[in-house]
């Protein structure tokens, strides 16, 4: 087993059950377990997932049900692996426009919950045994048990800011709810995973080196999730103050965990200090900062998700005047590739770059216009190309997941082929294109 089906595995063998029930927007976190486990899947209910593989879930038959808005790509991955689950359950809110990190629990808790009580009502799961704690940990996934009936396991979602805490009261009307967290799983551990790649260390430092950030200088990384490179860059440069802002409370949460584990100096109050962390909430497109607070902002893959016009401007607000802004964003404008033997047709659908960016986002070449137009100097614009080559990895399998949904079966057998070819004579890695930019105030 993997060691994500090791890990559900022992959760659920600790809380005393044989049988669960599972929701999750993130298959790729239980897929091995799924498959070797199948008897112990009451009902999984796959919640706007991007990425579906259908052979890992088809054998659930009608204890499947597949929850998406009714466009984004949730949708479309819906569409494209249904029709390898005909036994499968498929449900669709009306009027919602899913992404990757939309906030479903808090946007459309009511479509949530009734989807899921109809859907797991009529299957059966155990109860928790008795006398079991209400937290606690077990292989490095935490869990905190709400309610009273039927266990239901619920893993953290990607990037989604509230995660299941708006919902858990309600469930936990039909439901003993195990929600789930942990540095090993969910969003948390791909965007850890995915700064922990050689290449995406190097893009790090690439942007670094040409921001030039002078010694003592207040720093903040707007958009920092679990807090990845904010503790990368104090292990390097212990002279700085660091700040990390973020949306999501959970992957903060995580990232206060990891920085005390890794020794770093975790900073509580208003003011960053040298060789200080400070994570902290608050939204990309309004800043909570006065003007020129910082000596240099960066942010990482997080304009896509944004109104990018008005997070740039926010970002010019609070840097000090000659202070060094780093932008990176998803190039959704320049083909992804897989280093692999493919047909023509093949290697064309999956080196399309998912198309994931909100209305107002920037996932393009204009990234450097924009920049210019919200007041920043003599911008430094240096396409790169991301590599992962670790094919056991959470972010190497996440995108792999979505490349290999976009096939077909008789192509996922060629796709297949195509990856153990590649892993034997040590050549596979797959490459992905970032648009990337430094300017001065």
């Amino acid at each position: 087993m993997t060691n994500n089906a090791n890990r559900f595995s022992a959760v659920i063998e600790h809380l005393g059950l044989r049988r669960v029930f599972i929701a999750t927007q993130l298959p790729g976190d239980i897929a091995d377990f799924c498959k070797v486990h199948t008897d112990c899947v009451a009902g999984l209910a796959l919640v706007i997932a991007s990425r579906i593989e259908p052979d890992a879930f088809k054998v659930l038959r009608e204890r499947l049900l597949v929850l998406t808005g009714d466009s984004g790509i949730p949708s479309s991955a819906a569409d494209t692996a249904l029709p390898a689950m005909p036994h499968a359950q498929f449900a669709e809110i009306l009027g919602y426009a899913a992404t990757a990190w939309s906030d479903i629990t808090t946007e459309r808790p009511n479509d949530l919950c009734s989807h899921l009580e109809t859907f797991f009502r009529d299957l059966d799961a155990d109860h928790p045994r008795q006398g079991i704690e209400r937290e606690g940990m077990v292989n490095g996934v935490t869990y905190r048990i709400q309610g009273s009936g039927p266990a239901l396991i619920l893993p953290p979602f990607f990037l989604a800011a509230s995660q299941w805490e708006p919902v858990l009261d309600r469930l936990a009307r039909s439901f003993t709810t195990v929600a789930l967290g942990g540095a090993c799983i969910g969003g948390g551990a791909l965007l850890e995973d995915r700064a922990e790649h050689e290449s995406y260390r190097d893009l790090f430092r690439s942007i670094l080196h040409r921001m030039a950030i002078p010694e003592g200088a207040k720093v903040l990384e707007v958009g920092c999730g679990p807090g990845s490179l904010c503790r990368q860059l104090l292990s390097t440069r212990p002279d700085l103050a660091v700040t990390g802002l973020d949306t999501n409370g959970y992957l903060l949460r995580e990232g206060a965990d990891l920085a005390r584990t890794a020794g770093h100096k975790l900073v509580e109050d208003e003011k960053p200090c040298t060789g200080g962390l400070r994570l902290m909430g608050g939204d990309a497109t309004c800043l909570p900062f006065d003007d020129a607070s910082f000596d240099a902002v960066y942010s990482i893959t997080v304009l896509e998700e944004c109104d990018a016009n008005t997070a740039l401007s926010e970002i010019v607000r609070v840097l000090r005047l000659g202070g060094p802004a780093g932008v990176t964003v998803r190039a959704i404008d320049m083909p992804q590739w897989w280093n692999l033997d493919l047909p023509a047709a093949i290697a064309d659908k999956v080196n399309t770059q998912p198309q994931s960016a909100s209305p107002d986002a920037v996932a393009d070449r204009s990234l450097y216009a924009r920049m210019a137009r919200a007041g920043l100097r003599d911008i430094r614009g240096f396409p790169q190309l991301l590599t992962f080559d670790r094919p056991d990895s959470p972010i190497w399998n996440y995108r792999a997941t979505y490349s290999r949904s976009l096939l077909d079966t008789a192509e996922r057998a060629v796709w297949d082929h195509a990856i153990d070819q590649a892993r034997a004579s040590k050549l596979l890695f797959q490459a992905n294109p970032v648009h990337c930019a430094v300017g001065w105030k």
